[in-house]
């Protein structure tokens, strides 16, 4: 047998978002709501939301084409595609299937992974498992939602978060030493579960008229709840993948963090004692994107500059389930 890898590197990464713009201006003609409430209590001022023909696997083949080019490979040199998402185009066949039919990748098998606004995390995780385990090598890996369609926007305290998009990366084997994805943490809480839950449409409430009536088939989130666990469980988790390494949160060059809400990121920054300025922040563009945030991110700072040879990336998630992750990448 070949000698497993000692790590695995992010070989490309991309992303992909909606054209259409939704403004907290146009959501004050939907909603009891204005501008300055959204953008003082969330940080968002606008977000994207998908055409009504189109579905997650759309968003997903376009970040995965540009993160195969910046990559330089072809759908057929994929031999595993990971898609994170809680807004598949059905509930089967997986949205991870439907992609691999849309790029012609033949040779890849395909599979979901729900873990919420970690999702992208935990399937970093697992796709890094397959290359070191050896067997993968080349992994893509989507991180997408059409949140939109699962949006009550009639809910104030909801509908203004969410938004759609894609954002995606390849992964392959390597064995330079302390370059690549250098550890990753995930854990998960499911006694807090109804925090942030879907209440219907699974084998536990069917879709039925009155689950429809009763607005079961929407998002609901316990905010007061969800924001202090999601502060300390970001901090604690992004300096477990640190220690795992022997690193400490000096070293961060960037955090690329979930972007739920810009009062979590500053405060998740604050705890860390990373300074703004080392921070992504895009969720005054994009709002929360789900499983698609930190991909999205990511690629926005590599394409924009803000990622060098040699730099120290943490990326950090909290979401439903309760779930949470992190990863330290050296790029």
């Amino acid at each position: 047998m070949a000698d497993r890898p000692a790590t695995c590197l992010i070989r490309g990464t991309g992303s992909y978002m909606p054209p259409r713009i939704l403004t907290n201006h146009d959501l004050e003609r939907l909603v009891e709501t204005s501008d300055e409430w959204i953008t003082t209590r969330t940080g968002i001022r606008e977000r994207r939301i998908a055409d009504p023909d189109v579905a997650s696997s759309d968003l997903a083949y376009e970040a995965a084409i540009l993160a195969l080019a910046a990559a330089d490979m072809e759908p057929t040199d994929i031999d595993v595609i990971i898609v994170a998402t809680v807004t598949p185009d059905h509930v089967f066949p997986s949205c991870g299937c439907t992609l691999q039919a849309r790029l012609g990748a033949r040779q890849a098998a395909a599979f979901d992974v729900t873990a919420a606004c970690s999702g992208f995390l935990y399937a970093l995780q697992v796709g890094r498992s397959m290359i070191l385990a050896g067997t993968a090598q080349r992994v893509l890996i989507v991180g997408v939602e059409v949140l939109s369609r699962i949006i009550d926007w009639s809910d104030r305290s909801t509908c203004v978060l969410f938004g759609d998009g894609a954002g995606a990366v390849v992964l392959t084997p390597s064995n330079e030493a302390g370059r690549g994805v250098l550890s990753v943490k995930i854990g998960s809480d499911g006694e807090q579960g109804e925090v942030l839950y879907l209440p219907a449409g699974g084998s536990r409430h069917p879709a039925t008229h009155e689950t429809v009536e009763q607005h079961l088939h929407f998002v609901h989130m316990s905010g007061n709840d969800l924001f202090k666990t999601a502060v300390r469980g970001m901090e604690l988790v992004a300096r477990q993948a640190l220690d795992e390494v022997g690193m400490s949160v000096g070293e961060i060059d960037l955090l690329v963090p979930h972007q739920a809400n810009l009062r979590i990121i500053d405060a998740t920054a604050r705890r860390l004692e990373v300074p703004m300025e080392k921070v992504v922040v895009n969720i005054d563009r994009y709002g929360n994107t789900s499983a698609a945030s930190i991909p999205i991110a990511l690629d926005e700072a590599v394409r924009g500059g803000r990622i060098h040879p040699g730099s120290t990336i943490v990326m950090v998630a909290f979401g439903g389930g309760l779930t949470w992750g992190a990863a330290v990448v050296k790029w």
